[in-house]
């Protein structure tokens, strides 16, 4: 039987590279995407052009009702073996005492809430609790989450740390289900997240700060997410994996 894996956020920078790479493995592929519609129907012709089942639907992480619909279309695919909580957003730099409240409620609902939800569909379909065959959740943190990112945006941040959080207790909560739960945790990574923060250049303007001196790319990310969904990581749960470059 063929794993089957849901990427959310899949139709560019990060999930995309994921989507591909988990096509190469011979896994088929649901792909969530928020609106760029186009791009994700590229994902999935990339993937079927590789020989993998794949399909694509809209999702709203921050909504249940979108989350639980795009579950139901993943599970065409058959049973799920994986989670990867991708989808995220950032803002414009910002200090705290500008924030306002839509802002806020808008950040922590896409980059905490979200993947609760999601989380929350994947256990009821993988945990052995509920008739499933266990499998893997891979949350995509961030490093600001223990830079705090001052001065840019402690939204973000803050809303990153809330997914290391929750990934280590729900690791602890469904480890004796056959569900394994680690997130990795991106540096500054060559994807279009920062164009739409508004800083385009981001990357190449801190470059310097990064022990390796350059940005990372997608499918070093891709590699790491792959890794802690394999059997190859079978004793690997509650981890908090660094792909930042020494940052």
């Amino acid at each position: 039987m063929t794993d089957v894996v849901v990427i959310t956020g899949g139709s560019r920078g990060i999930g995309a590279a994921t989507a591909v790479l988990f096509a190469r493995r011979g896994w088929a592929v649901c792909v969530g995407y928020r609106t760029s519609a186009a791009a994700a129907l590229e994902v999935v012709a990339a993937c079927e052009e590789i020989g993998a089942g794949a399909v694509a639907a809209p999702l709203d992480v921050a909504s249940a009702e979108s989350v639980a619909s795009f579950f139901v279309m993943a599970d065409t695919l058959g049973p799920i073996s994986a989670l990867v909580n991708n989808a995220g957003i950032v803002d414009r730099r910002s200090r705290v005492d500008e924030m306002s409240a839509p802002r806020l409620q808008r950040m922590f609902s896409v980059n905490s809430v979200g993947p609760f939800l999601c989380a929350g569909e994947a256990v009821r379909r993988m945990s052995t609790r509920y008739g499933g065959a266990g499998g893997a959740i891979v949350n995509v943190s961030s490093a600001a989450s223990r830079l705090g990112s001052p001065g840019q945006y402690v939204d973000y941040a803050a809303s990153k740390g809330a997914i290391d959080t929750m990934t280590l207790g729900l690791a602890r909560e469904v480890a004796s289900e056959g569900i394994r739960v680690n997130a990795v945790r991106p540096g500054l990574i060559e994807t279009g997240i920062h164009a739409t923060g508004g800083e385009p250049d981001r990357v190449q303007r801190l470059e310097h700060e990064i022990p390796m001196q350059r940005g990372g790319r997608s499918d070093e990310v891709a590699n790491a997410i792959a890794w802690l969904c394999s059997a190859e990581a079978s004793y690997v749960t509650g981890a908090l994996v660094d792909v930042s470059g020494g940052r």
